[in-house]
């Protein structure tokens, strides 16, 4: 079975209801704290506090922990291409995703073209 690191772009598209990304809400997903926080932030700014709240405690449940190895397979990741500007939470996401063989969902153009992701609109 294959499972997923769901990135913020695509939270925020599951918690807006996007058709698109249905299939994910069944799917064996993962997450850091960082993209909840995140989620959390745009939610709130553009659902309200009630809403942000429920969204983050439901997803709560898919949580990954974060090792040390996956921030410094991130840093050397967002350090490696000058042109391209991934967040701090973007690039470890994709590099947990990677070391822990998850295929990245996300709908971030940035991705579009990187092995390991699932690019969803």
């Amino acid at each position: 079975m294959v499972e997923y690191f769901l990135d913020t772009y695509a939270l925020i598209e599951m918690a807006n209801g996007n058709p698109a990304y249905a299939r994910f809400k069944e799917a064996r997903g993962h997450t850091t704290l960082l993209n909840l926080y995140e989620l959390y932030v745009q939610t709130l700014k553009n659902n309200g506090e009630e809403f942000a709240k429920r969204v983050f405690d439901s997803s709560r449940k898919i949580l990954i922990g974060i090792k040390d190895a996956h921030i410094f397979s991130a840093a050397a990741f967002k350090l490696k291409d000058k042109k391209t500007h991934f967040s701090y939470t973007d690039a470890l996401g994709y590099t947990i995703a990677a070391a822990e063989s998850l295929q990245f969902v996300t709908g971030d153009n940035e991705f579009r073209n990187l092995p390991n992701v699932l690019f969803v609109r």
